[in-house]
């Protein structure tokens, strides 16, 4: 069997001692990268309890209507009644639901009430699903812009 004599082991070290300087040297120049920007618009980015993006969307979709409830924690957009001033005759109110941290489609949940006047008094009515999915269509599109423009900048 072949044997290194003593002198040839240690003539080995510095080789070893060089490989593992020249590795731990190529791994010190990957810790300072910043991290890549499409990170910083991760769909969890968030310091409020449900998505961002969706709740940002869902306040701008809804900036026409008087807010009663918008609670960033629970994920809550609840409108007051909001008459259009073109059919006065008819009121509109929403609840947004954001239920979780990602940007996805099954993460929102609207509920809209409508009512019409009927000799002086307010009377509920059914609301049409496409109004419904247009609200959704609108704010979804509105969280993916804002979330195309966080990772661009």
């Amino acid at each position: 069997m072949f044997q290194l004599s003593v002198p040839a082991k240690l003539a080995r070290r510095p080789a070893a001692f060089a490989l593992l300087g020249l590795a731990a040297l190529g791994l010190s120049a990957c810790a300072g990268k910043e991290r890549p920007r499409a990170d910083l618009a991760a769909s969890q980015v968030t310091t409020i309890g449900v998505n961002s993006y969706l709740w940002r969307a869902s306040l701008d979709a809804l900036s026409f209507m008087p807010l009663l409830q918008a609670d960033s924690s629970g994920g809550v957009v609840i409108t007051d009644w909001y008459a259009n001033p073109g059919n006065a005759n008819e009121r509109m109110k929403v609840t947004v639901s954001i239920l979780d941290q990602d940007l996805r489609a099954d993460a929102l949940r609207i509920a809209a009430s409508r009512q019409v006047a009927q000799g002086g008094t307010w009377v509920d009515a059914p609301v049409q699903a496409a109004t419904v999915q247009k609200l959704e269509e609108i704010i979804l599109t509105r969280a993916r812009d804002l979330r195309r423009s966080a990772i661009r900048n």
